[in-house]
């Protein structure tokens, strides 16, 4: 049992490496998609709304396969599985994240942009100071919906042969002919998930400011 738990951790720690990298580079990407999205400029929005369309209309796993072996075939090149991972993994919930910044960016009233402007404030001062804060706690309740799903989603990271948790779980099913590790592994998405929900519970508390 003690050998088990040893295996499971360490597909955690994997899974988390795939949750903390996502998150790391997604969020940030997803907000420069949404101003693409918005931008004035007809074909950097158009360029920008099929990627998001190609990204919230096709399986994530189908995403996976097609960056892990698209190279080969393509360029003769492989990726490595981890990395593959990564990149999939960013450039679909980018896509997702930027439609959640770009819901709360437009339910700022136009107003209150008005009104900087009249005060001299920058484009990007407005937008910092003014129009974020407002936009974090809008899109709160949203970006936690995606998080948690993301926690569940790093199981679709052994379909390229990745060995985080549910991997790891199977194989030690497999193994021992029991389903023991299955269910052990759904604790352990259970806690993180539980973490991620509380963590969301507590900035949306420290946000109530906002109200």
């Amino acid at each position: 049992m003690g050998k088990l738990l040893l295996l499971m951790l360490e597909g955690t720690f994997t899974s988390l490496k795939i949750f903390f990298l996502t998150l790391l580079f997604s969020l940030p990407l997803g907000l420069i998609v949404a101003k693409g999205r918005m931008s004035k400029f007809r074909v950097v929005s158009s360029i920008v709304n099929g990627y998001i369309m190609i990204m919230r209309g096709t399986p994530l796993i189908l995403q996976l396969i097609f960056v892990y072996f698209a190279p080969y075939y393509i360029f003769g090149a492989s990726t490595d599985r981890f990395t593959a991972v990564i990149i999939a993994f960013v450039i679909n919930y980018a896509a997702y994240f930027a439609e959640i910044y770009r819901g709360g960016i437009q339910s700022i009233p136009q107003g209150q942009i008005e009104a900087s402007k009249v005060l001299g404030l920058s484009k990007f001062h407005t937008f910092t100071h003014i129009v974020m804060p407002q936009v974090v706690k809008t899109i709160l309740p949203s970006m936690g919906n995606e998080v948690i799903t993301l926690v569940k989603d790093t199981a679709l990271a052994q379909t390229i042969g990745v060995a985080e948790l549910f991997r790891v779980a199977q194989n030690a099913a497999a193994r021992q002919f029991s389903t023991t590790p299955i269910f052990i592994a759904g604790l352990f998405y259970f806690i993180m998930n539980g973490v991620v929900s509380k963590s969301f519970d507590l900035i949306e508390k420290r946000l109530d400011y906002y109200k």
